[in-house]
């Protein structure tokens, strides 16, 4: 039984990206990152896009990359940000396998943005406002699109995906004999 494909959800600078990682790893499954295959295509960083496409020509690719991998079997991707902003991506991914949301607190995404200037939503003078501010909007779109909810706050990365394993296999959605060491 390969177990359905795992999409990680939540805030900037949560962790998907290395806890999405460490699942596929340990699963045996293929890794994507959603902002990571934009890049890669358009030749260029998220906040190039941003400034000559905005924001709607941005979700515009998401959305398609999203159409694209969660056509796949066997996949864990780690979703943007906004990625729950439009009703289609969520639809999406909730139709096609588990979301997970990744919960951090203001503190923590404070802390892990703090002179990032790569994100363009955090381009502001109080990046601690507009954390709270996206937090938010976002939050109950996150938890509309996932089935499981997963608090990052305090714990290394490793612990986080084991807990997920181990949610995972309690929730029926992997046997215990899937996971790899």
């Amino acid at each position: 039984m390969t177990p359905q494909n795992l999409y990680l959800v939540g805030m900037m600078a949560v962790g998907k990206t290395t806890i999405g990682r460490h699942l596929a790893s340990r699963l045996g499954l293929k890794f994507h990152d959603t902002d990571q295959v934009i890049e890669q295509r358009a030749g260029a960083d998220i906040s190039w896009i941003f400034e000559l496409e905005g924001e709607e020509g941005f979700r515009d690719r998401e959305q398609q990359v999203i159409d694209e991998l969660c056509a796949r079997d066997g996949v864990v991707l780690a979703t943007g940000g906004g990625a729950v902003l439009r009703k289609h991506n969520r639809a999406r991914l909730r139709d096609r396998g588990t979301v997970l949301y990744l919960k951090g607190s203001v503190d923590l995404l404070v802390d892990r943005t703090e002179g990032d200037h790569r994100r363009p939503l955090l381009k502001v003078d109080n990046v601690r406002q507009r954390i709270e501010t996206l937090i938010a909007e976002r939050e109950p779109l996150y938890e509309s699109a996932a089935h499981l909810l997963i608090d990052v706050d305090q714990r290394p990365p490793k612990a986080i995906a084991a807990e997920v394993l181990d949610r995972l296999h309690d929730e029926g959605l992997i046997p215990k004999g899937q996971v790899l060491s």
